[in-house]
């Protein structure tokens, strides 16, 4: 054996792995679950809505190939509702694929084991029997077509509610029976999940605070329990059309590679294989956003973060003023084709002043204006610090930001044209389309942009900002029109926290001139000068302090190789390119171009 070890002992190793690793779906659970649910969610939500042709379509689906439900990933109850919808409607219940950690709790665990879910745990590293036995695993129900498989591409919870860039282990897993001709094809469902209010709302910004999230636990949901109380609004579920993997496939990778080796022997995936998967990865996850409904909230919180904080949290925001751009604004997410979960038996003013009271955790409305909230009452007897009051400031702001990022994937591609507009101040395809690019790749983990398709993604935000009156297009040109500088102005201050944000970081790793960092070392240093920079007026955005944004930074370093990775001891050490860092920052900030990227000329809409 390649481990030195006996037969009996691997075998009882994967024994092991499988005992740990397995679901035990049992109807008579899941009949005890949906009756549970059913109460839970009628005390949490005033309605939850699925599209009933959506599972119609799923209803056909399971019939006739292997069927992955792929959902978004926002809250804890996400696979929750899911099987409850798929249970209410006589839908095969999905084997669903967790987190260790639910394994271990009390109760809760088996519960979850019996319901469909089977446990992976969250670090396998270079663990090889780990990953073969988990890989047959999923291979066998894939094949079998046993049950529906559901696992969240994102890979992870999204703690900033904005979409994360997949994660493509799980995904290459149920692919592979595919492309090794195990099965004729598969069935891929983008699940849309929208929420009004979220659950962990409060637990998840303190989380982008540095605060360690809690240990899963039976005694941690009881003391959760109090969310009962709470009123979370509506929900909106919708199940995507399928998705054919052969038809997506066909032409992007040669499927006879596999003909070459054994079915049953494990092999790594090729350049082509890994290319494709990262691919239909980014694919399902731009498909989730497409699907999912926008709140009222949503665009107002957009517009709450573009005032400066002391105003929002001092004097506030004129309702009239908020409200008025509110619909504004609405008309310009209809305009680039999102879906409005905008209540028509309802008046528009009634819709927002419902919105503002069902988030009154994180604003106010008094005396004609929108104040935000800043959590907990300072100690009278001891008076807040001024970097505390940085940091009270910053919860309520993330909060709020938690709420924009649900509509930002709908603004993102023009308001990134918007801001190429503003550093290039050229009016050239070329060169605004070369800047499109190197924003891209910048903000490549803050938002969903699928690979290779950046041709598309440009013409898409030129067509966008055509239809709304906010450029003309010509032959080569795209030029800013008069009419249209409110919708630029807008979009542009919509990316201005992720510029600002970056412009920091950057500024931090070229003044700390250390040639290696921890990434405790980093946020640390980056914490102590975002603070010093915003009580000194200098620097106007909180967002900067969340360790979301500040982990995407290092993601995207490490992709333009601008820092090295390596393993020291328990944790990872960063050694800084200082040219390419420099380069990436100047050009940034308008001072040097981009390298010249040229549209593929059948890209044009």
């Amino acid at each position: 054996m390649e481990t030195g070890s006996t037969v009996e002992k691997v075998r009882d190793e994967a024994c092991g792995i499988l005992e740990e690793m397995s679901q035990n779906l049992q109807l008579g659970f899941i009949r005890l679950m949906g009756c549970t649910l059913n109460k839970v969610f009628k005390r949490l939500f005033r309605s939850i809505f699925v599209n009933t042709e959506g599972l119609n379509r799923l209803q056909q689906a399971v019939q006739e190939n292997p069927v992955i439900l792929m959902p978004n990933h926002r809250s804890y109850i996400d696979f929750l509702v899911i099987s409850y919808a798929l249970f209410i409607y006589d839908i095969p219940i999905p084997v669903i694929a967790a987190g260790i950690p639910l394994a271990g709790m009390k109760i809760v665990g088996e519960i979850l084991r019996r319901s469909g879910a089977f446990f992976i745990r969250r670090a396998i590293g270079s663990d090889k029997l780990y990953w073969a036995v988990l890989s047959e695993y999923v291979h066998t129900i894939v094949r079998t077509g046993y049950a529906p498989v559901e696992f969240y591409v994102e890979g992870l919870r999204s703690r900033t509610l904005k979409s994360l860039p997949p994660k493509l282990g799980m995904m290459h897993m149920v692919l592979e029976p595919f492309f090794k001709g195990e099965v004729f094809d598969i069935t891929l469902v983008p699940i849309s999940i929208s929420y009004d209010r979220v659950l962990e709302e409060s637990l998840l910004v303190h989380e982008l605070l540095g605060v360690p999230k809690p240990k899963e636990s039976t005694s941690g949901l009881l003391k959760a329990s109090r969310v009962l109380q709470e009123d979370y609004g509506t929900m909106h579920v919708n199940f995507g059309s399928p998705l054919s993997v052969r038809e997506l496939c066909e032409g992007k990778i040669n499927l006879r590679q596999y003909n070459l080796i054994p079915r049953d022997l494990p092999q790594k995936p090729s350049a082509e294989a890994q290319a494709c998967v990262s691919w239909l990865a980014h694919l399902m996850v731009r498909t989730q956003e497409e699907g999912s409904l926008i709140s009222p909230w949503s665009l107002m919180a957009c517009l709450l973060l573009q005032a400066p904080a002391p105003v929002l949290t001092e004097e506030g925001l004129p309702w009239h003023h908020l409200t008025e751009k509110t619909l504004w604004l609405r008309k310009l997410a209809l305009d680039f084709g999102a879906h409005l979960n905008w209540p028509g038996q309802m008046s528009d003013s009634d819709v927002m002043s419902s919105a503002v009271a069902l988030h009154r955790s994180s604003v106010h409305l008094k005396g004609g204006r929108v104040c935000l909230i800043r959590e907990g009452e300072p100690d009278k007897k001891r008076p807040l610090t001024p970097e505390e009051g940085v940091i009270r400031t910053a919860a309520a702001v993330l909060m709020l930001a938690s709420y924009r990022n649900q509509s930002i994937h709908t603004f993102v591609r023009p308001a990134v044209l918007a801001m190429a507009l503003h550093v290039t101040k050229s009016t050239q395809e070329e060169e605004l389309f070369s800047f499109f690019c190197f924003l891209q790749e910048v903000f490549s983990y803050e938002f969903i942009f699928i690979p290779s398709r950046s041709s598309q993604d440009f013409e898409e935000a030129c067509s966008r900002l055509k239809k709304c009156g906010a450029v003309h297009l010509s032959e080569q040109e795209v030029t800013a029109s008069e009419q249209g500088q409110e919708v630029l102005s807008f979009l542009r201050e919509l990316l201005k926290p992720f510029i600002d944000s970056y412009q920091l970081m950057f500024r931090c790793l070229c003044e700390e001139r250390v040639d290696m960092f921890s990434e405790k070392q980093f946020q640390s240093a980056l914490q102590s000068a975002a603070i010093k920079l915003i009580l000194s007026g200098e620097l106007h955005t909180y967002e900067v302090l969340s360790a979301a944004m500040q982990k995407n930074f290092l993601s995207m370093l490490r992709r333009l190789e601008a820092v090295t990775e390596s393993r020291v001891s328990d944790h990872s050490e960063y050694k800084v390119n200082t040219a390419v860092v420099r380069k990436t920052k100047d050009i940034l900030s308008g001072k040097i171009p981009p390298e010249r990227r040229h549209a593929t000329p059948d890209a044009r809409l």
